[in-house]
């Protein structure tokens, strides 16, 4: 509707714009629309596989070294921070979230494939 009034060096601006508000506006109309009763049985086959994740992710869990199983503990069951993990563990801070990030890693690749998980 607008094009002849945007200026040239705007144009890139108002097109980005215009399709942001756009997509703000798809999404909002997808949040309206229920879903039909066949997409519902397909997503919640989908989401409810046969096995039991909690199960999954204690084996995983269970086999990480064991400082590493403590800090992962305390940080993402626990819901310590690193400072206050540090004094619980008597390791640095940073000694703390790279322990974290090496048992996040391992459980990211233990779940993520499919033997482990099937």
């Amino acid at each position: 509707k607008n094009a002849g009034e945007i200026q040239t060096e705007k144009a890139k601006s108002y097109l980005f714009t215009t399709g942001y508000h756009c997509l703000i506006d798809r999404v909002r109309k997808m949040k309206k629309v229920e879903p039909q009763d066949k997409e519902t049985e397909d997503i919640q086959s989908y989401v409810l596989p046969n096995h039991d994740l909690k199960e999954i992710l204690e084996k995983a869990v269970n086999k990480l070294p064991e400082i590493q199983k403590a800090v992962v503990l305390l940080r993402d069951y626990e819901g310590y921070a690193y400072d206050e993990i540090a004094g619980i563990t008597g390791l640095n801070e940073s000694q703390v979230k790279v322990y974290i990030y090496r048992a996040r890693i391992f459980l990211r690749e233990y779940i993520g494939k499919l033997e482990n998980v099937l």
